[in-house]
């Protein structure tokens, strides 16, 4: 890990971002917004992990965004890949090593609310972990034990609702579900969910909310609706579907967070 931290300082050549992002499929394009763009390679950094998924380019792209200092993953390990709940440990390591506090993460997901359809942006509020995994199996001191009552951070969430607000850009606000993958969920899987509580259901992000909170970072998330879940339109689940419809919503995202970022609503 050292290694790696020591390589992007270097190429960060002074620029010391406190926030980063985590791309989810079909939002690279928010990498475009950068200023001053520094691109590495994620295969280049000593132990970071590389996804293998299409709509995850697997850069790590530092500069500007909207003014602020930040770094940008473009695209993110899976659980699905290799079994591993713990595949992006090393990267958030890397970004805590570095000076990271704050960490967004994005990704596309499902929707189980009929009213929030492709296209829209939903807020995360909590999770449930339906996978059963856990990035912390394995880990040996009592650090594993992590409190995740307010997992995602109650003032960050508040900026995101203020750039909504500000920017007329409809925010919805939800629970998600995390399931294994890759397969897409069963109908009755959905029914399920939508019982228990849940209003998206993805792939991602709930390890990276969990290994973020072990290492002390503020996190906040949100979902770019590409689909209604499994069951409720009729129609059968693709990859090529999140793809196509990811950058719709993306483009609500991108919005709400150049206000964020260029109000200052993170500054602590």
């Amino acid at each position: 890990m050292k290694a790696a931290i020591d390589h992007l300082v270097e190429k960060l050549d002074g620029l010391a971002p406190t926030t980063a992002l985590i791309l989810g499929s079909g939002l690279g394009g928010l990498v475009d917004e950068i200023d001053d763009a520094v691109h590495i390679p994620q295969s280049k950094l000593p132990g970071f992990p590389h996804s293998g998924v299409s709509g995850h380019a697997g850069d790590l792209i530092a500069g500007h965004f909207a003014g602020q200092p930040v770094v940008m993953l473009s695209g993110r390990a899976h659980y699905y890949e290799k079994g591993d709940a713990a595949a992006m440990r090393p990267a958030l390591e890397v970004l805590a090593g570095i000076g990271v506090t704050r960490l967004i993460l994005t990704n596309a997901a499902g929707s189980l609310d009929p009213a929030m359809l492709p296209g829209s942006v939903m807020l995360i509020t909590d999770h449930i972990n339906f996978s059963g995994g856990n990035p912390l199996f394995g880990e040996p001191s009592d650090r594993r034990f992590v409190g995740m009552t307010e997992a995602y951070d109650p003032a960050m969430r508040a900026a995101f609702e203020a750039a909504a607000v500000a920017t007329d850009t409809t925010l919805h606000q939800g629970v998600y579900m995390w399931f294994s993958g890759p397969s897409f969920e069963t109908p009755a899987e959905i029914r399920m969910a939508r019982m228990l509580g849940a209003d998206a259901v993805g792939m991602s992000t709930v390890p990276e909310v969990i290994l973020a909170r072990f290492l002390g970072l503020r996190v906040a998330a949100c979902s770019v609706i590409t689909n209604l879940a499994a069951g409720m339109t009729g129609t059968e689940l693709s990859h090529e579907e999140t793809k196509t419809m990811a950058p719709l919503g993306g483009a609500r995202l991108k919005v709400i967070l150049k206000h964020v970022f260029g109000e200052g609503l993170l500054d602590d």
